[in-house]
């Protein structure tokens, strides 16, 4: 599970009962997984204040040894051309890597990012599945990658 706001409230609807194991670069996330008893393997370098996230060449050196059936990862921006995409290029690359080891991918955006593009691609759009709370804005409406989740 990817640092962010919006992946780490997912966390309040995982059934805590599944045995599951979680690779995580969000401390706050890592808090939480292991509260509702489960494992968590927390990926080492730089953390940054801002997001809670960890970051840089440490943390892509720890994503390099594993292998994902599923990832969830927030963005900042949804767009049909640039994918998707956040301002933190060290963000950026830590999400590009783990989409790149994960089976299946599910991008996690509230309906406000969609049409917004920040500085640095992560994602091509087509290449995850998009999990939002409502029907997605005009424009995006079709997308066979686009579910609402409720």
């Amino acid at each position: 599970i990817d640092a962010g706001t919006t992946t780490e409230l997912m966390i309040d609807y995982i059934e805590p009962r599944r045995n599951v194991t979680f690779v995580t670069n969000g401390i706050g996330h890592a808090k939480k997984l292991t509260h509702l008893g489960f494992t968590v393997h927390i990926l080492g370098g730089e953390f940054k204040l801002e997001t809670e996230a960890i970051v840089g060449e440490e943390t892509l050196i720890a994503l390099d040894k594993y292998n994902f059936t599923k990832g969830f990862f927030g963005t900042n921006g949804v767009s049909k051309r640039h994918g998707f995409t956040t301002p933190d290029p060290n963000e950026a690359l830590v999400k590009q890597e783990a989409m790149r080891q994960t089976e299946r991918c599910y991008v996690l955006a509230d309906s406000q990012k969609f049409g917004m593009v920040s500085s640095v691609t992560f994602g091509v759009f087509e290449e995850a599945t998009i999990l939002t709370e409502t029907e997605p804005p005009e424009g995006f409406s079709g997308s066979k990658n686009i579910r609402v989740a409720k």
